[in-house]
């Protein structure tokens, strides 16, 4: 660990706006490496769909080679994927990806932007995609980023002309930035954008092409390449001590969630960029032909000149020489015309003084967050570890009405510190992912404040502004307002200083099913957001539910406190779903929203608000069996879900799986991926097999096709084929190909009408063929395509039955989806069916 956090300090290549990393602390080296950029002017933006589909390599390659401002747009935040370490999905799996991306940017030196598109989950071509993404809107968000960040180059991670040849997220892509390039300097497209920006038409476009474009290395060898750039992104960096690959290989291990940890490498390593409109290089430079010098901006030779110097004079020994001329530049570039590179330079330049100055600047929370209306107490530490003569003028909170003045010169390494204190105001927002603030629809996120769009995260709501004084120069510095503070086993901690509500209220259980008209007790927790909160709780829901009490009062005398109160739910007698929602009355304002915090080490704490609500379900379902045995794979809350309707569900550790043990079950459930994650399987096939010989039922749910060990080239007792095959669309018609079989029939009839109400998706990696021994149960289709029979299989074997699926279990149970618990239902007690039969008989 220490490793990471060595390497991660080497390798921070740009100031991030992440407003809870640690302060970077960089060494000689660095800073130089940090001029030479400063000393370049030019700009790539790199588009893709998703968060895995940047290419590191090139990425760092154009932010450390090339020094260009480089920057990556996702289109979307990744919401529909999976997630390996941990159980956020959707909305909240984009808050953590988001500042995943975040963290692989610190590293390669990056910047990170998005749209408002929604991942939905795979789609299998841009046609699709544009049904549920509003195109118009996501067109108008890539023309925005790039009359914003005004690249020189643009390079698409896809190609726009092979449209369903793969994800139809990825093709769009490309299509929308080949229509932006053109539109970003139309002054008649999106015209209300430039109240906020200006037209920008970029120099020239390329398609990160590659040999599996072509379908071989051989076969690409052959391909005429002369309208392609040839880039070798294997570079090495002897100021850092790293090359490129190393950098792009940690910072795609940032993707921890996706399982992206890897290895890093060193050597040659060539990258091609095919020109799809523009002039072409005359040699395998990008920015060919393009002035990237200061003199590309009025008034800028004049800043060149002194940088420039202090990069070809550089003392790495004693950088803070340096602070005059450095101070000088800053203060000609305030005079530059271009507002674009004068406000970006500016920026970077600033950090560059602070840090050849060896000066430290904090504002820090005395605490991790505070209410609208409450008070807060910064704590600044200042310091100036070396030789020039630096004066604090002042300190003032954005955001707030609080200001100090010391006027202060700082001593050479004497630290001073000073405590602000200040009312948050009774409007400050509330610290939550701001595309997360408005309902959305399935394909886009509703953000209605169009300077915020495309921004990776919300912005902290205060900030400090450190009015420095050098050389009779006064440069204001703006730091974020963090919390700090350490933990035994971690160490310094820093995260985002909060503003949250006053209370927040939540219910464990998302999704609350009634398999009867009994009466169930849901539990509310309510968690204050400051001391002595005090009110009453009531709980909303759905016609012909009764709730008792109405309304419950409550106290809670410390922040941070959690209590929980009880009411008693009864369902109608039909089948019905609706939701409950917790309302908090305090005084005369009334509290809906529940807490989410998202706490990994390799990224910061993020505060999500989402409304506090529960789906409730009342559905006739009948089960058969009681203990069930649950093998994790990648994550999935399908226990849980199990539990909802009665069952016992117990989770066990493969290595702990001895032969007999599982005898006391009455299904053993795969979950998914598992012998995709989970080794420890490869040694337990012949138990689990013992298993269903015996009498069992195994059911393994989906599984990515080809990505695990020799060892599991057969995953059934039969021989299985997996593949890439999926229904993506979540209506699609389903046909009972077995009608007969007990799959569909006990204890539950299943009908085309189970499938209504799916999300998402129907299944994926669907095996596309098996033995004669296994019975297809379904059939499905996505427009266009051919049936697909593999999303559920069943085969006897021995006494018992295994089973196969990969329909969507993972997503539908946790949302409720009435038809989906039936049918697992009716899986878990296969085989049960023939034994009632002959008890009935006995009877």
């Amino acid at each position: 660990m220490k490793h990471f956090w060595v390497l991660l300090s080497v390798t921070i290549l740009i100031f991030t706006n992440s407003f809870a990393q640690k302060p970077d602390k960089l060494t000689s080296a660095e800073l130089f490496h940090e001029i030479q950029k400063l000393n370049f002017l030019g700009t790539a933006l790199y588009v893709a769909a998703h968060p895995d589909d940047e290419n590191t390599s090139l990425i760092s390659y154009l932010a450390n080679h090339e020094k260009a401002r480089t920057v990556y747009i996702s289109l979307t935040r990744g919401d529909g994927g999976q997630n390996l370490i941990g159980p956020e999905l959707r909305e909240l799996l984009g808050v953590l990806r988001t500042q995943e991306l975040l963290a692989a940017r610190h590293i390669d030196g990056g910047e990170q932007r998005f749209s408002r598109a929604n991942d939905f989950g795979f789609s299998k071509h841009p046609k699709e995609t544009f049904k549920i993404w509003d195109r118009d809107k996501v067109l108008a968000d890539v023309v925005w980023a790039i009359r914003n960040i005004k690249p020189d180059v643009i390079i698409n991670r896809f190609d726009h002309r092979t449209p369903g040849t793969t994800h139809g997220h990825h093709t769009a892509s490309a299509v929308l930035s080949m229509e932006a390039y053109d539109l970003a300097n139309n002054p008649q497209a999106y015209t209300d954008q430039l109240k906020s920006t200006m037209t920008w038409q970029p120099k020239r476009i390329f398609y990160n092409t590659s040999w599996w474009q072509y379908g071989s290395q051989e076969a690409f060898e052959k391909v005429d390449k002369s309208g392609m750039v040839k880039l070798d992104v294997g570079t090495y960096y002897a100021e850092l001590g790293l090359s490129n690959n190393e950098i792009a290989a940690m910072s795609r291990s940032q993707h921890l969630c996706q399982g992206f940890g890897r290895l890093t490498d060193r050597g040659s390593d060539i990258e091609y960029i095919e020109l799809l409109k523009g002039d072409m290089p005359k040699n395998d430079d990008v920015f060919d032909g393009i002035n990237t010098t200061w003199s590309r901006v009025k008034g800028g030779e004049a800043v060149g000149n002194i940088l420039n110097k202090v990069e070809e004079n550089f003392d790495f020994q004693n950088p803070s020489k340096h602070v005059p001329e450095l101070v000088k530049a800053y203060e000609l570039l305030q005079k530059v015309e271009d507002e674009h590179w004068r406000s970006l330079k500016s920026e970077a330049l600033k950090n560059i003084i602070l840090a050849t100055a060896g000066l430290y600047l904090e504002a820090s929370s005395a605490s991790a967050s505070a209410t609208p209306g409450s008070k807060a107490t910064i704590n600044i530490e200042a310091i100036n570890r070396t030789s020039p003569i630096v004066t604090l003028k002042s300190i003032e909170i954005v955001g707030a009405t609080a200001k100090l003045t010391p006027n202060k010169v700082l001593g050479d390494n004497q630290k001073e510190t000073f405590s602000m204190d200040f009312t948050v105001p009774e409007n400050t927002a509330y610290t939550s992912p701001y595309w997360l603030n408005e309902p959305g629809t399935l394909g886009m996120y509703t953000v209605s404040n169009q300077t915020l769009i495309g921004k990776p995260e919300t912005p902290s709501a205060f900030s400090a502004i450190f009015n420095l004084e050098i050389d009779g120069v006064t440069i204001p510095v703006e730091k974020s307002v963090v919390y700090r503070y350490s933990k035994p086993d971690k160490g310094e901690v820093y995260e985002p200083f909060a503003i949250l509500p006053e209370v927040t209220s939540k219910i464990d259980e998302k999704v609350l099913i009634f398999a009867n008209s009994d009466t169930k007790e849901v539990q509310v927790k309510i968690r204050a957001g400051k001391n002595d909160v005090s009110g009453s709780v009531s709980l909303n829901h759905p016609s012909g539910w009764k709730v008792s009490p109405g309304s419950i009062p409550f106290s809670i005398a410390q922040k941070g406190e959690e209590i929980s109160v009880a009411f008693k739910v009864t369902p109608p007698d039909s089948e019905s779903e609706g939701k409950i929602e917790p309302k908090i009355s305090i005084g005369n304002k009334i509290y809906g929203n529940e807490l989410i915090e998202i706490n990994y080490d390799h990224i910061p704490k993020q505060s999500v608000l989402l409304p506090s609500e529960a789906k409730v379900v009342r559905m006739d379902i009948k089960k058969s069996g009681e203990h069930i045995a649950y093998i994790m794979g990648a994550g999935d809350n399908v226990p849980e879900s199990l539990e909802q309707i009665g069952y016992q569900v117990h989770i066990l550790e493969p290595n702990d799986i001895q032969s007999g043990d599982l005898d006391k079950y009455d299904a053993v459930v795969v979950g998914i991926r598992a012998y995709n994650v989970v080794d420890a399987l490869k040694f337990k096939q012949p138990v689990l097999f013992d298993y269903v010989k015996n009498g069992g039922t195994m059911i393994v749910q989906y599984n990515t096709a080809g990505r695990w060990a020799k060892q599991f080239e057969n995953i059934a007792p039969y021989d299985v084929t997996l593949s890439r095959d999926r229904v993506t669309d979540e209506n699609a018609e389903v046909e009972i190909l077995a009608p007969n079989h007990p799959l569909v029939n006990f204890p539950n009839p299943i009908t085309k009408k189970d499938f209504d109400g799916w999300v998402q998706e129907r299944g994926l990696y669907f095996p596309t063929a098996w033995s004669p021994e296994f019975t297809p149960i379904l059939s499905m289709k996505d427009e266009g395509e051919t049936d697909k029979q593999g999303s559920l299989i069943v085969a006897p074997y021995g006494e018992g039955h295994y089973i196969y699926t990969g329909l969507s279990f993972f997503r539908e149970l946790p949302v409720g989806v009435s038809g989906a618990y039936k049918l697992f239902a009716n899986m878990l007690s296969v085989g049960k069916s023939e034994v009632k039969k002959q008890n009935d008989v006995k009877g």
